[in-house]
């Protein structure tokens, strides 16, 4: 059954959950009053309660996470980022722009670790980044300087069209 997607789990709770089918379980109450109780499975709390027996309270703590454990280490997203703060030029590369391509060069490079573009992209969401695009003017635009030359010098280049009653 599990979760919808995108939802994670919240193990405190699911922990605390077990922990009530516990002490319920202790007072003498059947697996199904258990269950109705807690809003869980029957199934759930005969399992619990199997685990429950074997090894007491601790059988019933949080497992941890979730999934495979991370191959880079919170020291190493660290890294990462300050890698990324400092530019792709600091690391070799033309242009002042990141890539997913570039990025896993960068982790492969420092880490050993080799991700596809794809997850990269994965590990620039845990780091707070998110896909940008560059804007397309130069850094050393002046607005001021524009905008008087649209005002004075634009109108007398401009083509304008001819009147009809010339035609």
């Amino acid at each position: 059954m599990g979760n919808p997607a995108g939802v994670k789990r919240d193990f405190e709770a699911l922990e605390k959950r077990r922990m009530q089918a516990a002490r319920l379980l202790e007072k003498g109450y059947t697996e199904s009053e258990v269950a109705r109780r807690v809003g869980v499975h029957r199934q759930s709390v005969n399992r619990w309660a199997k685990q429950f027996a074997e090894n007491g309270r601790i059988g019933l703590k949080k497992a941890g996470r979730a999934g495979r454990k991370p191959r880079l280490s919170d020291e190493q997203l660290r890294r990462i980022e300050a890698v990324l703060k400092a530019g792709p030029e600091q690391f070799g590369f033309d242009t002042g722009l990141w890539t997913g391509a570039r990025i896993g060069i960068v982790i492969e490079h420092e880490f050993g670790i080799r991700y596809s573009r794809g997850h990269v992209w994965w590990v620039l969401q845990q780091l707070g980044w998110s896909c940008q695009r560059p804007v397309g003017r130069a850094i050393e635009r002046d607005e001021e300087k524009i905008r008087q030359w649209k005002k004075r010098r634009w109108p007398e280049l401009k083509k304008t069209p001819k009147d009809k009653d010339e035609q």
